[in-house]
């Protein structure tokens, strides 16, 4: 069987809307399926909120381990990015004045897009912790239980853009007691 069309249809006015009709469900088909960014995707714009991290770092800082003159040391952290900015890792130094270290840590950080958290996994002295941590505008937090007490790590970028940070513990109602403070420079 023949399609026919009637004469007083041009052919070419069929042709330019069959032509525009198709565009048309292609352009509305192709915008309803736009790529789902996969997790990886996801991790990685996250983490790229600490960007500002990333570098080396050294400053002072003042340790306070119980009774007694507080240490003063002087700190490193290098920071960077590892598969492919998956993953943050962070390796920090506290060295006395002669240049023997005295503290030595290392740390991940992730992001997990199931849950919508970041992670961050410290490890020292044979030791290691996975908790939460949360990401500020201009830094970071995180914490942990130690016993009785628990132990807050708080992070900001100063004004001048020095690494600040806190270590603060707290037990019961007591208020929080100081036992880490320092501020890093960024090095070139």
């Amino acid at each position: 069987m023949r399609t026919t069309f009637p004469r007083f249809i041009p052919m070419r006015f069929v042709c330019r809307t069959c032509l525009t009709g198709a565009l048309v469900v292609a352009a509305s088909l192709a915008a309803g399926t736009r790529p789902v960014p996969s997790g990886t995707d996801l991790q990685r714009e996250a983490m790229h909120k600490l960007a500002f991290l990333a570098g080396r770092w050294s400053g002072p800082v003042t340790i306070v381990r119980g009774p007694g003159e507080p240490l003063h040391l002087t700190q490193s952290e290098d920071v960077e990015y590892k598969l492919g900015g998956l993953v943050m890792l962070i390796e920090g130094r506290s060295e006395t004045n002669d240049g023997k270290a005295d503290f030595s840590a290392l740390a991940t950080i992730s992001y997990d897009d199931a849950t919508r958290t970041y992670r961050i996994r410290p490890y020292s002295d044979g030791r290691y912790l996975d908790t939460e941590l949360a990401v500020l505008g201009d830094g970071f937090s995180w914490g942990f239980p130690a016993g009785p007490a628990h132990v807050v790590n708080t992070m900001h970028l100063t004004a001048m853009g020095e690494w600040q940070e806190v270590t603060e513990s707290t037990v019961g109602n007591a208020p929080p007691r100081r036992s880490v403070e320092m501020m890093l420079r960024h090095l070139p």
